[in-house]
């Protein structure tokens, strides 16, 4: 009875949403059919569920291992795993399998769906991964934290930009047959931290891991080392090169919102231009001198160390935290400052034309008139997007909610123009 010996060790609750799009036009699904089982019992469903006009399914509560197992390093897995079936009319079905999930956390699992077309048969099948802290992955290959700048010119960027998109090559670098995923950048980063840490340590401790996943990143772009290589990609999923990357997996709420948060971030050393290359360990099966462990981050945040405390410990004191001035894809820069009620002018116009294009596609959140006035009306229509989108419901327009807004704009915008 596998069903029954699963059920025993899942003595507590996480949370499981789903949301559904078209992969060609990037719009929600409505109406699209979901069968969630223990991916140990894939053949027991344990509860169907619909999306709603946003494509998002209700948030499910399923059970999972307890909150300790993810506390200390062990052998018990500390998350259960639940495998989605997903169907709508027109459209080809997706099956996912090891989706994540933990005690008290928000597991969100994005799914996108191609068009039937001929090819009705078939099914998208995507199987995740163990997670790193829990299978045993190649150890990081040593490199140096700062790249030599050649004077030949192979450093194109003057200044750290945060890039739309990365390019990761699902594999080892010299590996022809690994496919490469085009992936937007904080998708990127949601989904490395989701796979190398867990979602319940403490927030000091995700935000110092994220900082140094976002920083090796950054340095991959800033100095195009594989492509000065002559690869057309910009970093690998092989945790011997790189960092883990998973294609198509869930990824945290907590995790999510942390790296919403920081994502113009990374690490910097004095008179050194580029991102520093912030090489870590887990920190049990792997020891690593002078690099972040992992699970000696998570022990810090336990004594109350702050995300750059943590950071200095591991990487010295002549760390910290520097901020990108440009980011790619979007229409504008946040303001610097909340747009809220009574704010006027170009900015309160400009999110006003987002969330009007946006409402054609989530018609869930309604149109606005863009008369740059932040009125009662322009109020609800964010409040409603942050609640389909899963962010603080304030009806304030932060730092947050403004690149997510661009984020779904600009979506929604360009696939139409592909359609």
């Amino acid at each position: 009875m596998p069903e029954l010996k699963i059920a025993q060790n899942q003595v507590d609750q996480g949370e499981l949403q789903i949301q559904v799009i078209a992969k060609n036009a990037g719009s929600p699904i409505r109406n699209a059919k979901i069968t969630i089982s223990y991916s140990g019992d894939p053949e027991s469903a344990l509860e169907e569920v619909s999306t709603d006009d946003s494509g998002m399914s209700q948030q499910l509560s399923l059970a999972a291992p307890p909150l300790e197992y993810s506390m200390e390093s062990g052998e018990m897995q500390p998350y259960a795993e639940y495998t989605i079936e997903v169907t709508a009319e027109g459209y080809r079905p997706v099956n996912i399998s090891g989706i994540e999930v933990m005690s008290g956390q928000i597991s969100l699992q994005e799914v996108r769906m191609d068009p039937e077309e001929a090819s009705e048969n078939m099914t998208d099948n995507i199987v995740i991964p163990a997670h790193t802290l829990y299978a045993e992955y190649p150890p990081k290959i040593a490199e140096s934290e700062i790249k030599p700048v050649s004077e030949t010119g192979e450093i194109v960027l003057s200044r750290v930009v945060i890039p739309e998109y990365v390019v990761v090559h699902d594999g080892a670098p010299s590996d022809p047959t690994a496919r490469e995923y085009y992936i937007r950048y904080r998708d990127y980063i949601k989904n490395v931290a989701s796979s190398e840490i867990y979602a319940t340590w403490p927030d000091a401790t995700i935000r110092a891991n994220v900082l140094a996943i976002m920083s090796f990143t950054l340095n991959r772009v800033y100095t195009e080392w594989y492509r000065n290589q002559g690869y057309a990609f910009t970093i690998t999923s092989s945790t011997a090169y790189d960092q883990k990357f998973m294609y198509g997996r869930n990824v945290f709420a907590s995790i999510s919102a942390v790296v919403d948060e920081m994502f113009q971030n990374y690490l910097s050393r004095p008179n050194v231009r580029q991102p520093i290359l912030t090489q870590y360990c887990d920190g049990q099966r792997v020891t690593c001198s002078n690099w972040l462990s992992q699970w000696g981050s998570k022990y810090l945040g336990d004594q109350n160390y702050s995300a750059i405390e943590i950071l200095r410990y591991y990487y010295g004191n002549n760390m910290f935290i520097n901020t990108a001035q440009e980011v790619s894809g979007v229409p504008a820069s946040w303001p610097g400052m909340d747009l809220t009620i009574g704010a006027t002018g170009d900015k309160v116009r400009q999110i006003q034309e987002q969330l009007a294009r946006i409402s054609r596609s989530y018609p869930a959140i309604p149109a606005v008139s863009a008369d740059g006035i932040f009125g009662p009306a322009t109020r609800a229509a964010v409040e409603k997007f942050q609640q389909v989108f899963g962010l603080p419901v304030t009806g304030v327009i932060d730092y947050r909610t403004w690149y997510k807004i661009s984020e779904i704009y600009v979506a929604v915008t360009r696939m139409a123009e592909l359609v």
